[in-house]
């Protein structure tokens, strides 16, 4: 029997008798839907050519400065990304884990540092959902109105060559003023942290009802470049006494008691899941 065959049999047994399941989700995640994970300079210039002509990585343009000096630059990459999240449908290993959760008496929170929305849209619940760095599918106003609206009522048309946004922009119902993605960015002190606030006493107080020793914690594709999630994962798995199963194909250490799984998200849950078939 293989390494991989042993882990997945061990991650199989906790998976049975957990109680309660934590998802811990990174850019990996979204791979096996089609998505980029911008990982590395050249990774992020194969998604977005456009950008490496102008020498602009990721954190170049994920930053709001943007929607101060250029709104149809900074709304041409953030307009293309939320089309390309509101097309694309979640991968198999979505409904995975749906299914083991359902069979579990306190069923599962997600903890994501996406902000693709893919979790709601494979059906997860919206309150048990955590988006650490915000989501795509929301956002605030430029001026000077408060709350965080739904992107629902907003699309973006792009230019296909430039990746400019082309007018009209979104702006606010209330004020007229532009309005920006409710997401975290580089260098972002105008981000509005209420809804993922919100969400974090929504898990703190789910976490309180789990029994310690009952939970399994899932970690698919975060990698360590931005650790939100896996250093999350390990406090949880840690204070909880539960068992952390690391999922990622590049960077898959895990703690001493984990289990390590160097393979793609839905790979890795399909072996899962065929574990759990034989017993």
């Amino acid at each position: 029997m293989s390494v991989n065959s042993q882990e997945l049999r061990r991650a199989a047994d906790v998976l049975r008798s957990a109680e309660a399941l934590i998802i811990g989700a990174g850019a990996g995640m979204g791979v096996d839907s089609g998505l980029p994970d911008f990982r590395g300079t050249e990774g992020f210039w194969r998604a977005y050519p456009a950008y490496a002509k102008l020498g602009l990585d990721f954190a170049s343009m994920a930053n709001p400065q943007w929607f101060r000096k250029d709104p149809e630059f900074a709304w041409g990459f953030y307009g293309h990304r939320l089309g390309l999240y509101r097309a694309t449908n979640p991968h198999p290993g979505f409904e995975l884990l749906r299914s083991w959760a359902s069979r579990m008496r306190h069923g599962a929170f997600v903890f994501t540092s996406n902000v693709d929305g893919q979790f709601q849209k494979s059906g997860f619940p919206e309150d048990r959902v955590l988006e650490v760095h915000g989501s795509i599918h929301h956002v605030q106003c430029l001026g000077s109105c408060q709350g965080i609206a739904s992107a629902a009522p907003y699309s973006v048309e792009v230019d296909p060559e430039s990746f400019r946004a082309k007018p009209p922009l979104p702006t606010c119902p209330r004020c007229g003023s532009l309005v920006r993605p409710n997401i975290l960015m580089f260098g972002d002190w105008g981000w509005d942290s209420s809804r993922t606030e919100a969400q974090e006493e929504r898990l703190s107080a789910w976490l309180e009802a789990v029994k310690p020793g009952s939970l399994a914690v899932v970690e698919c594709g975060a990698g360590t470049a931005i650790p939100s999630v896996r250093h999350f994962c390990e406090r949880v798995t840690a204070a909880g006494n539960g068992t952390l199963i690391r999922i990622n194909v590049r960077e898959p250490e895990v703690p001493s008691g984990g289990i390590s799984l160097p393979l793609r998200a839905l790979e890795a849950l399909r072996g899962i899941a065929q574990a759990l078939e034989r017993g």
